[in-house]
């Protein structure tokens, strides 16, 4: 019964921790949600905290952790995501894709549990083969604005694969592509909610370059899902989750005008250092070895996000009081 397996969720109070939370509740497991909150929030898990098998701790994972009793599964999704939050805190996006996987994987090791890491499509960088398949190697500049990022999830596979080979810990790895859905924070650098929020404020939209790069989005359910098949396989190589269904920013944008009704324009801005010219998962690996594929089209998900963000108060609500369940 997955009711007796316990399972410690990094980034818990995050976009896509805070899903997998609601998943593995779902699934009847006891979940240990953790999160320095530095990017995360609580109103994330805040429906999750009076359930007898959910407990929250508040913590740091690039210092020592240490959580009680035993632990079957852990997923180690702490880490700033967008660029905004990894070009404004470059240490801890380094500190927590090094030291806190080290301290996650030792904590694996002593518990005797299986690990799965989140990795990203940013391990390609600006790629030279398209669609990016998970022999690929990639093509990173390790000191350009986004090497802090890039190069924090390249040496956390690198020590996850050394602890697999040398200490025979079980891991796995999910190399992630561009994901949405509710929870995503307005304005975080990424751009769907980017697009959807100043759709919402009857901005202009803002897109770099000329908008012909490309991006390919996966609805949220279908990534957690893949997330779970992959944590439950065999498979301990970098596996990629993403939707192929592959677009242009230009043409993206047409979509949130027409979503949200806006009469606005799209304007154009210098395209980024190292922005990814094309992005695409080569999902064979997933569909061969999970059965998975995304299974929800993309206006359904962004009718979902949108209304999502349309109930947000135009003003942030005062935080409420969660200390008496932070551990």
């Amino acid at each position: 019964m997955n009711g007796d397996k316990r399972v410690l969720i990094t980034g818990a109070a995050g976009f896509l921790g805070s899903h997998l939370c609601d998943r593995f509740i779902k699934e009847g497991f006891r979940v240990v949600g953790m999160d320095n909150l530095i990017t995360g929030s609580l109103r994330n898990i805040e429906h999750l905290f009076q359930l007898e098998n959910f407990e929250f701790y508040h913590h740091d994972v690039s210092k020592f952790v240490h959580v009680p009793g035993n632990l079957d599964y852990i997923l180690h999704f702490a880490s700033p995501a967008s660029p905004i939050d990894y070009l404004k805190i470059p240490i801890q996006t380094l500190k927590v894709g090094s030291l806190g996987t080290h301290n996650l994987l030792g904590l694996a090791r002593a518990k005797k549990a299986r690990i799965l890491v989140a990795s990203t499509s940013e391990v390609y960088g600006d790629p030279l083969v398209h669609p990016q398949h998970e022999d690929y190697w990639g093509n990173v500049n390790p000191v350009g604005p986004r090497g802090v990022y890039d190069e924090a999830k390249r040496f956390q596979e690198a020590m996850t694969m050394a602890y697999h080979t040398y200490h025979k810990v079980d891991t796995r790895i999910v190399r992630i592509f561009n994901t949405y859905g509710p929870r995503m924070r307005l304005n975080d650098g990424r751009v769907l909610p980017t697009f959807i929020g100043q759709a919402i404020r009857g901005e202009d939209l803002t897109a770099f370059g000329d908008g012909s790069q490309t991006r390919s989005f996966c609805y949220v359910d279908d990534l957690v899902e893949g997330i779970y098949r992959l944590l439950f396989s065999n498979y301990v190589n970098p596996v990629n989750i993403g939707n192929p269904g592959e677009i242009t920013i230009n043409e993206f944008a047409e979509e949130i005008l027409k979503l949200t009704g806006s009469d606005r324009k799209v304007i154009y801005k210098p395209l980024p250092a190292d922005d990814p010219k094309q992005r695409k998962p080569d999902i064979s690996r997933a569909r061969e070895l999970l059965g998975w594929e995304p299974r929800v089209d993309r206006s359904e998900g962004l009718q979902i996000t949108y209304d999502y963000f349309k109930s947000l108060p135009e003003v942030d609500i005062t935080p409420k009081d969660f200390s008496e369940y932070i551990r």
